[in-house]
C-alpha cells in the first residue's frame, strides 16, 4: 500500500486539524508507505504573499514533525518535486473541461466571478490528480469535500491508460481509517472549528499555552443540562456533543465510554477534565514545535531530503508518461 496525501500551507493549525487529519497521518506511517506533502503549488491559486507562503510552509512542516511525522514517511513540499507540475501538464491533455466545470469546489470558490478567477483555481484538481498518480498511489485519505477530486483522479487515470494503451496508473482508492472526528467551534456547535473564525475563543490553536487552553474550554459554549449516560442522547445538544467528541478523540476512546464515565455530571466537572487532557496531549507537541521553529533552516533541510526521496519515486512514472504520449523517443 502506498498512501499519498497533501495538506494546505495555511499555517496556524488548530485542534480540529490535529484530530481530523494529522493524528491519522501519524498512525498511517505504520500501515504502509506514506508520502505527505505541503501543497505550496496549490497555494498559488489564492491570494497569498510570497513571504507568507514561505513562512507557512516551514511552519506547517514543523507542526507535522512536532506531531509525530518522522522518517517512516516521506515529508516534502510539492514545489521541490517538479514531476508534480510536469505530469499535471501532460494530464491537462487528458482531463476534460466538462469534468472540471462540474467540480463543486470550483463553483463554490469562483462564485459568480468565474471570469475573474485564476486559471489555476479551475485546473488545480488536475494537479491534485498528478500529485497522487505520479507516485502510483494505491490509497488517498479523503474527507467528504475531497471525494469528488479523488473520483476525478481516477477518471483521468483510466482515460490516460485507455487513450495511450498503457497500464501505467493504478486507480487510487480512498484510504479507510478510523473515522476522523468532526471537530466543531467552541462557540457554535453547528460550525466547524476554523482559523478563519473571527473569534479566537472558537478554537484551540496548537500554539496556545496551557493557561489559554484551559480558559478556552472553560468559556466554551455548553448548555445547563448534565451529561446523559448515552452519547446518542446528545444528538440535539451540539455544543455538548462536540466537547464529548473532543475528549474521546484526545483519549482514543469511544464517545459512549466518555459519557458513561461522566453521566449525571455537569460541565463544571467535565470542562476541567477535558482541559487537563488536552493540555497533556498538546503540550509536548507545542514544546517540540517551538524547538523546531527555533531552527527553520533545519526544517527546510528536512523538506529537501524528503523531496530527494520523492523525486526518486516519481521519476520512473513521469518518464513512462512522457514516453506514452511521445515526449521521449
Amino acid at each position: 500500500m502506498r498512501v499519498v496525501s497533501g495538506i494546505q500551507t495555511t499555517g496556524n493549525l488548530h485542534l480540529g486539524n490535529y484530530l481530523g487529519a494529522i493524528k491519522n497521518w501519524v498512525a498511517m506511517q505504520d500501515q504502509g508507505e506514506c508520502l505527505f506533502f505541503l501543497a505550496d503549488l496549490h497555494a498559488l491559486t489564492g491570494n497569498i504573499s510570497p513571504q507568507e507562503l514561505a513562512n507557512s510552509t516551514i511552519e506547517m512542516a514543523a507542526t507535522l514533525l512536532a506531531s509525530g511525522i518522522d522518517d517512516r514517511a516521506i515529508l516534502f513540499n510539492q514545489a521541490r518535486v517538479p514531476a508534480h507540475a510536469e505530469l499535471c501538464w501532460i494530464l491537462n491533455g487528458t482531463a476534460r473541461m466538462g469534468w472540471l466545470n462540474r467540480m463543486t469546489q470550483w463553483k463554490d470558490k469562483a462564485g459568480k466571478n468565474r471570469e475573474g478567477a485564476s486559471v489555476g483555481l479551475f485546473t488545480y484538481p488536475v494537479l491534485q490528480a498528478a500529485d497522487v498518480l505520479v507516485y502510483k498511489a494505491t490509497h488517498v485519505p479523503v474527507g467528504e469535500d475531497q471525494k469528488q477530486h479523488l473520483e476525478l483522479a481516477r477518471d483521468i487515470a483510466a482515460k490516460f491508460n485507455t487513450d495511450y494503451a498503457v497500464d501505467l496508473f493504478p486507480l487510487p482508492e480512498p484510504f479507510i481509517s478510523k473515522a476522523a472526528p468532526r471537530i466543531m467551534s467552541l462557540r457554535d456547535g453547528s460550525a466547524k472549528m476554523s482559523k478563519s473564525d473571527p473569534s479566537d475563543l472558537s478554537r484551540i490553536n496548537l500554539s496556545d499555552d496551557d493557561d489559554t487552553i484551559a480558559q478556552k474550554f472553560k468559556k466554551a459554549k455548553t448548555d445547563p443540562e448534565p451529561l446523559p449516560d448515552s452519547f446518542d442522547a446528545l444528538a440535539e445538544r451540539p455544543e455538548a456533543k462536540n466537547l464529548v467528541t473532543i475528549f474521546a478523540a484526545l483519549s482514543d476512546r469511544d464517545p459512549q465510554s466518555v459519557v458513561a464515565e461522566f453521566a449525571g455530571q455537569g460541565f463544571g466537572a467535565f470542562k476541567p477534565a477535558l482541559a487537563d487532557l488536552a493540555i497533556s496531549v498538546l503540550s509536548p507537541v507545542r514544546a517540540r514545535l517551538d524547538q523546531l521553529l527555533g531552527d527553520r533552516a533545519a526544517v527546510g533541510a528536512q523538506l529537501a531530503r524528503g523531496a530527494e526521496r520523492a523525486t526518486a519515486l516519481a521519476a520512473p512514472t513521469l518518464l513512462a508518461a512522457q514516453r506514452a504520449v511521445g515526449l521521449q523517443v
